[in-house]
């Protein structure tokens, strides 16, 4: 097949896990017989040094444009004093608003070569622990109206509005039952509904959706027991849906439990706009241009890809595996790396499992 990506390092060490990714694609697609096309574009701290603005036109429009987009990282102190309202963070929101996308999805898998990285008791780690976050991604106290800061009785106040319709919450649910029914079967929509309204009828529609999906077994959870169960016993969970905030925190805090996040893809997917895919780790500017970011996160978003925007299973367990056997084989990166192992920069791990494919 031949198909078009856009491809938005960013900031950070967004330019070097991109590269290791493009490098496990490409002979991915030579194996297979596939043609991808890559067109550059600016997101983040990158486009507003370039063009003043986090998510410039031309970015907008290429992405649209493709029939994939991937993207490494952004933010970094650099930024960090300049208007709130062109931050780098801004470009991210932006371009998945701009492309509809919906609906993240964040597995956390803890893979058997690095259950001694996780920081869980061995006994629960034995449970085993693989979880599919699925979290809303365009509404929520991230995207509702009004917000910002103003002055109320002489001091700043600072506001933000989570505000969810009915339709919203409706859609994402779907994605959730659906990915249940192909995993085993269990959906646990998570809330906040014995305090907050908007929560209650996220959870009035989960429970009018699930009349579709009798063959999905559904449970409810406040968020602050959820966080605290992912930790207790993780292998009671399948399938997660919640909303944006929610999702946010719980689906970070599934990775560090996994061993580290870098290990952990995502994919954030609309009705009908190309995907984005990225690792769920930021741009960790205090290791960027050093080699020693794990590359790994990225490289699964890429067969996240091929799974999920070109229905190409059986290429992206192929890179699945090459990750597990660089894993198996002993190579880590500083962020999993334990004794006895080869330990590699962010360069030579993509190669290894370039290599492997």
């Amino acid at each position: 097949m031949q198909a078009t990506i856009c491809v938005m390092p960013g900031d950070g060490i967004g330019p070097e896990i991109v590269s290791q990714a493009l490098l496990v694609l490409g002979k991915a697609a030579a194996k297979f017989g596939h043609e991808f096309t890559k067109v550059d574009a600016l997101i983040g701290g990158a486009a507003i040094d370039a063009c003043g603005v986090p998510l410039p036109e031309d970015t907008a429009r290429a992405a649209a444009a493709s029939d994939a987009a991937l993207l490494g990282a952004v933010g970094g102190p650099k930024w960090d004093a300049i208007d709130p309202a062109i931050r780098p963070e801004k470009g991210l929101l932006a371009i998945r608003k701009h492309l509809g996308l919906f609906a993240n999805l964040r597995p956390a898998a803890l893979f058997d070569e690095l259950k001694s990285a996780c920081c869980l008791r061995p006994d629960i780690v034995g449970a085993g622990l693989d979880v599919l976050v699925v979290r809303e991604l365009t509404g929520g106290a991230y995207f509702g109206e009004p917000r910002g800061i103003e002055t109320r009785g002489g001091e700043k106040v600072g506001f933000n509005t989570m505000i969810y319709s009915e339709s919203e919450v409706r859609r994402i649910a779907k994605v959730g039952f659906e990915a249940a029914r192909k995993r085993r079967g269990k959906l646990c929509s998570v809330d906040k509904a014995n305090v907050l309204d908007v929560s209650r009828l996220w959870r009035e529609v989960v429970v009018a959706v699930a009349g579709d999906y009798p063959d999905v077994e559904l449970s409810h959870m406040y968020v602050d027991n959820a966080a605290m169960q992912l930790v207790r016993n993780p292998s009671q969970f399948d399938v997660i849906v919640t909303e944006n905030l929610f999702g946010d925190i719980l689906s970070d805090e599934a990775a560090v439990i996994t061993g580290s996040i870098g290990m952990l893809p995502s994919a954030s997917l609309g009705e009908k706009n190309p995907g984005l895919y990225e690792p769920i780790h930021g741009s960790a500017p205090d290791i960027a241009g050093t080699d020693a970011a794990n590359p790994l996160a990225t490289i699964l978003s890429v067969a996240m890809m091929l799974r999920y925007s070109f229905a190409l299973e059986t290429e992206a367990r192929c890179i699945e595996d090459a990750v597990s056997k660089a894993l198996s084989q002993g190579y880590r990166t500083g962020d999993i790396m334990e004794p006895g192992k080869t330990k590699l920069g962010c360069k030579a791990m993509g190669e290894i499992v370039a290599g492997l494919i």
